[in-house]
């Protein structure tokens, strides 16, 4: 798995289904974006035809995530 940021690196898949050099974002509760962009990802899974339950499931995720309590803008 290949994360944008450096310090994410130690977040690595132990059973090898993803790609060493496959390209990974990881977004967090308190991202004050992350929720939004989800969203819009479930949104373009329907728009695109794609999997219902994938995109239901990607909503829900939002949703825990604005419930997170601490907000803040991204930072390195």
């Amino acid at each position: 798995m290949l994360h944008a940021r450096p310090d994410y690196d130690r977040i690595q898949d132990p059973a090898g289904l993803i790609p060493e050099a496959e390209p990974v974002f990881l977004l967090r509760g308190q991202d004050k974006h992350a929720a939004r962009l989800l969203r819009l990802y479930a949104r373009a899974v329907r728009n695109d035809g794609g999997d219902e339950q994938l995109a239901a499931l990607v909503e829900g995720h939002a949703d825990r995530m604005d419930a997170w309590p601490v907000k803040k803008s991204p930072d390195l």
